[in-house]
């Protein structure tokens, strides 16, 4: 029986000497303990080199996938004719089996011999050391290792983090020599700042006019459009700017060439780092482009350092320090940071803009992972996943759109009316107003003239039980008022009594004076109206006192009591005058 063992330097071949041996499994491990008990129980009968590296690699690729190369096949060939041949891996043997037609043994008393062989495989092959062995398996663990990656040299990503920072910083040098350009020729010639607005048409419209005098007897129209031409000749003549000199507008034509030279080489720069994204992330550049995929991979350091971060940070990476400073003031963190500048962000409405970032660093995660690992090199999955982003955006876009109208689907959503509802699109700000019963006008049935004489006499009873019910309720309440007033009047008038009779017992004299003061105070009683006495002449200084008196006593005097006064004085003095008359 023989045995194939691997090794880095090539295939060898061992002749079983005493086969009897591999039936005790478990002692099998002794007679490997030393070189000489050994080679008592194996020999070498052949021994197949690699040439090289790549033979080496190619045999192993090879043996991984259980298939035999080339080399094997024909030194198996040469020296298993007849002979059972044992093997370590099942699968290898059978497709030496089918191809050679060689019988292959694979159990457990195979697998301990090849620990044997490996332990004492210097001592066994002569010519193969120590230290020759180490380098060669090492060598070709890493081949292999980069082979089992798929690793090519267009997977090289160095080149395109060059690129996209070369790129960044001829944008910023075009945007400095550009402004200057216009800085410097805007003293000669202010107007032409304004009718061109574009940096590199600016500079090849300065390199081809120069002085501005020479603008008439040019044609722009390689340069600029008609109009824009129009305008700039119509400008030139009527021109603020001041005079300036050959050697000047020497130095403004190098500095306009400068100019266009760099604008040249950046879309030449561009055109290569699309080319290399489309080479090495073609679904990564499918999903966001290929400026927002270079800085990204910049930013990570690799493709492949890229490709071990979570979709989470592949959303706000390049916003570290917003995100840290969120963190520190306990505020909202950022949704986004380079990936804002994709197209399917920027076609999002601002509402959307989180969602749709979250679910695009998602798929560009997978895509990265899938662009640094995988074995395909076409776009199929990022084309894919953008057309499934796209979906979802319009979803999210129809969804708002069906809120705002008020139907999810297209289809109108039929709910109970509530009044006082404070939330929802559709919501009330205030609650809507009862609808007033008391302003409708109610138009009765028709009815025949002779029903219309009835109601009029019925209108006319009920107005006049209405205009009976309020005489008496007005008769009833100045009653009340009357007794109330003839009471006061009744205490005035003992009052008034009292000095009466205190004044005819001092003047008797006045008496006549004083019964027609009363008769008159009498009369002024009939008509619900009160007045005080007044004489004419000095009452004493008792009388003055009564009077104070009556005076503190009467609580709430009013505007008519005195008109009345008024009158009674003028009464009296017509009565004085016609008595006089009389006496005479």
């Amino acid at each position: 029986m023989l045995v194939l063992f691997e090794t880095p330097a090539g295939f060898a071949l061992f002749k079983v000497l005493d086969e009897g041996k591999l039936s005790n499994v478990e002692d099998l491990w002794k007679d490997f303990a030393t070189s000489e008990s050994a080679r008592q129980v194996v020999k070498l009968k052949a021994f197949n080199k690699f040439e090289n590296t790549t033979e080496a690699l190619s045999a192993a690729t090879l043996l991984i996938d259980s298939k035999p190369s080339k080399g094997l096949r024909k030194f198996l060939r040469t020296h298993c004719d007849g002979e059972t041949l044992a093997v370590a891996d099942s699968k290898l043997g059978n497709a030496i089996k089918e191809k050679l037609k060689i019988d292959c043994l694979h159990n457990n008393a195979v697998m301990e011999l090849m620990r044997g062989l490996r332990n004492q495989l210097t001592e066994l092959i002569s010519g193969l050391a120590t230290q020759d062995l180490a380098p060669m398996s090492l060598g070709l663990s890493h081949s292999l290792s980069r082979y089992k990656l798929k690793f090519s040299p267009d997977k090289v990503d160095t080149m395109i983090i060059q690129a996209i920072g070369l790129l960044d910083d001829l944008d910023k040098e075009l945007n400095t020599y550009a402004m200057r350009v216009r800085e410097w020729y805007g003293w000669h010639f202010p107007e032409l700042a304004k009718i061109v607005q574009d940096n590199i048409q600016y500079a090849k419209t300065v390199k081809l006019m120069g002085d501005r005098v020479n603008a008439a007897d040019l044609d722009f129209s390689e340069v600029l459009a008609e109009e824009i031409e129009a305008e700039l000749k119509e400008a030139a003549v009527i021109s603020m700017g001041t005079e300036i000199s050959d050697l000047d507008l020497a130095n403004i034509r190098c500095l306009c060439d400068q100019v266009l030279a760099l604008s040249e080489y950046r879309a030449q720069l561009y055109d290569y780092l699309r080319s290399r994204m489309n080479t090495i992330a073609p679904n990564l550049t499918a999903l966001v482009g290929e400026l927002v995929g270079a800085r990204l991979i910049a930013h990570g350091g690799s493709l492949l350092n890229l490709a071990k971060q979570p979709g989470s940070t592949v959303q706000i990476l390049g916003a570290e320090k917003a995100l840290f400073r969120a963190l520190k003031t306990k505020h909202a963190t950022p949704k986004y940071g380079l990936i804002f500048h994709a197209s399917l962000i920027g076609q999002a409405a601002p509402k959307l803009k989180g969602k749709i970032s979250r679910s695009l660093a998602a798929k560009t995660a997978l895509a990265i992972r899938y662009d640094a690992l995988g074995e395909n090199t076409d776009s199929s999955m990022g084309l894919e996943n953008r057309a499934k982003l796209e979906a979802r955006l319009r979803v999210l876009e129809g969804r708002e759109l069906g809120r705002s109208a008020g139907s999810a689907k297209g289809k109108p959503k039929i709910e109970v009316y509530d009044k006082d509802r404070k939330k929802g699109a559709g919501a009330l700000i205030t609650p809507a107003k009862t609808y007033n019963t008391s302003a409708d006008l109610l138009l009765g049935p028709a009815t025949t003239p002779e029903q219309d004489g009835a109601l009029s006499r019925k209108r006319k009873h009920e107005e006049v039980e209405t205009e009976s019910a309020k005489e008496t309720t007005d008769a009833s309440v100045e009653e009340d008022g009357k007794k109330e007033k003839k009471k006061k009047k009744k205490s005035k008038i003992e009052e008034t009594n009292d000095n009466d009779a205190t004044v005819e017992a001092a003047e008797p004299e006045k008496k006549k004076k004083k019964k027609k003061i009363e008769g008159s105070s009498a009369e002024f009683v009939n008509n619900d109206e009160t007045t005080v006495p007044e004489n004419d002449e000095e009452p004493s200084t008792k009388e003055k006192k009564k009077k104070k008196r009556k005076n503190a006593e009467t609580e709430e005097p009013s505007v008519n009591v005195e008109e009345q006064e008024t009158e009674t004085k003028s009464k009296k003095k017509e009565k004085k005058k016609k008595e006089k008359k009389g006496g005479e």
